[in-house]
């Protein structure tokens, strides 16, 4: 399969084309829900569009806890049908769908009580294995098993020796979200989805009480737009009911932001070989392993502030570390932070005044005539989400549409990517690069890897890393602007690569470099690549003021100190 090309001209064509003609489906946000929903409509057979206001992904999606997983612990609430749909769709990531991009990780749970903690916690992960198996995708995880306390710690010697008295190991799957959104959107426009980031919906067009489609002004161009549809998806996450506001209709549910913060430390600060689950008053709190790092978090409270950049606060990074340190040996202190990023979670309001508390499940309503909204959810069940919009949306259609086949349909760069891993050698020596090198590319693009590979044999000058962000090639960051719909600087530090929380200078060594690498690929002069480095720079310099300060209000406000970018 040809994967589709999202450069600066694929763009403005799509713009122009959702302009011209009547879609049948017009999906408004382009996180892991909306892009979903534009692979499942465009598989369909449906003349589809995605439009986003920012970039793929910018909101939830590339700030979540990056598992894929069934949530083992909604066991413990008894909502078995949950954890049975998530589990089944975490064994058709891992094997089917996009092998190239999620990955088994283990956990290890550690036992405090003798006897009956591990008799009960033993129960609910054999349970959760023997789900997995039921439902023929639970093959490519090893099972559960039970460790002593001496075998636990030869496994994960940096917890205390009084923090466990035994522990369990089980596994579950992880990702780079952001990642997977990019490619979700490239499968579903090589599939015929005209797809545009930077283009925001300003209001909705209307016939009657009917909704016909939406003004889209393009962000980076200036020009308007409106595109006509038979049916509008409404996937905007947390900007749900400020999305339905443009209707003028009272939303039949709302969702409400829980804020969720995470820290990422250096591989060495935290002695083990598999990552760690443990539990706190409120809820799970995790150590992920995420290559030469550590992911740890997460919070779990209200957020009722700017929803473009939650900002994390002093007293939640101190949440954090107090809880993780409780169980290592040596402790973590502030100066081993390398990154922090908070994301807001989406969630149905209604049911209880504690977000913890609030559904993880998902809703699709049918609020006006030509509207579909959908929100709610988690990242793993994305494509149940989508599923159920385009069914939604087909009900009101005037013709016979095709049934889902998104189970069945892998993401660019899934096919031929376990025949490549297996001829990494060789591809190392073909291209001079090393075998780790090789390794990398395929676990972030899977076989579209070869365009990069093209890239570097055209300009032997991207082969070299990228200056302070020596895990990335300077092709990378070529390609992100060239193929992956980057527009700007902070895209590729952020969500094309991990540069911003992955080095404890949040990508500023590398900006310059990197804005220089994208200016012919977009068009920038030289002021323009002052205005992106400069931007980058005030931003960072804004999120390390926000996390020093001690509660949601003034972390806030420090945030929003630096404005979003706009092109000249």
């Amino acid at each position: 399969m040809k994967a589709a090309t999202l450069g600066p001209g694929q763009r403005a064509e799509d713009l122009a084309a959702m302009a011209e003609g009547e879609l049948d489906i017009l999906v408004v946000g382009a996180g892991v829900v909306g892009a979903g929903t534009a692979l499942d409509a465009a598989t369909r057979g449906l003349s589809t569009g995605l439009v986003e206001a920012r970039d793929w992904a910018s909101g939830t999606s590339s700030r979540s806890s990056k598992l894929i997983h069934g949530g083992l612990r909604y066991l413990e609430m008894l909502d078995f049908t949950l954890v049975r749909e998530a589990l089944k769709e975490r064994g058709l990531l891992l094997e089917r769908l996009a092998p190239h991009l999620v990955k088994p990780v283990p956990f290890l749970y550690p036992l405090r009580h003798k006897g009956w903690e591990r008799l009960y916690a033993g129960s609910g992960v054999a349970l959760y294995d023997a789900m997995s198996m039921a439902r023929g995708h639970g093959r490519g995880l090893p099972m559960h098993r039970h460790l002593s306390r001496r075998h636990a710690l030869r496994v994960a010697p940096c917890l205390k020796k009084d923090a466990l008295v035994g522990a369990l190991q089980y596994y579950d799957a992880q990702m780079d979200d952001a990642r997977y959104v990019a490619t979700l959107v490239r499968t579903a426009a090589v599939y015929g989805a005209k797809v545009a980031n930077r283009a925001r919906v300003t209001g909705f067009l209307r016939e009657g009480e009917r909704v016909v489609g939406a003004r889209v002004r393009d962000v980076e161009g200036g020009g308007e737009y409106e595109i006509r549809a038979k049916q509008v998806v409404n996937a905007t996450g947390v900007w749900t009911d400020d999305t339905q506001a443009m209707v003028g209709e009272r939303g039949q549910f709302h969702v409400r932001a829980s804020k969720g913060i995470h820290l990422v430390v250096p591989k060495d600060r935290i002695n083990s070989t598999t990552g760690l689950i443990l539990r706190t008053e409120k809820s799970v709190l995790f150590v992920i392993p995420w290559g030469r790092h550590w992911i740890v978090g997460t919070t779990d409270t209200e957020w009722d502030l700017d929803k473009a950049h939650p900002a994390a606060s002093s007293a939640d990074i101190d949440y954090l570390l107090e809880h993780v340190n409780s169980v290592l040996g040596v402790p973590l202190s502030r100066d081993d932070v390398q990154g922090v990023y908070a994301g807001l979670r989406p969630l149905l309001a209604g049911e209880s005044d504690a977000t913890s508390k609030l559904s993880r499940e998902h809703t699709v309503a049918h609020p006006v005539p030509g509207l579909v909204v959908v929100a709610g959810g988690k990242y793993t069940t994305y494509r149940v989400m989508a599923k159920d919009a385009v069914d939604e949306a087909v009900h009101a259609l005037d013709q016979r549409v095709a049934e889902c086949v998104t189970e069945d349909v892998p993401l660019v760069g899934a096919e031929g990517y376990r025949a490549l891993w297996n001829a990494r050698a060789r591809i190392a020596a073909r291209t001079g690069l090393h075998v780790v090198r090789i390794e990398h590319l395929l676990n972030r693009y899977g076989a579209l890897a070869q365009e990069v590979l093209d890239l570097i044999a055209a300009d032997s000058g991207l082969r070299a890393p990228l200056g302070g962000a020596e895990d990335y090639l300077r092709a990378e960051v070529v390609y992100a602007a060239s193929h992956e719909g980057a527009r700007h600087l902070d895209d590729v530090l952020t969500r094309r690569t991990r540069i911003s929380i992955e080095t404890f200078d949040r990508g500023t060594r590398s900006a310059r470099e990197a804005a220089e690498l994208m200016a012919p690929v977009l068009g920038w002069d030289k002021d323009q690549v002052e205005r992106e480095v400069a931007h980058y720079e005030k931003r960072v310099e804004a999120e390390r003021e926000s996390q020093l300060q001690p509660d949601d209000l003034t972390a806030d406000a420090a945030r929003l100190g630096a404005p979003d970018i706009a092109p000249l």
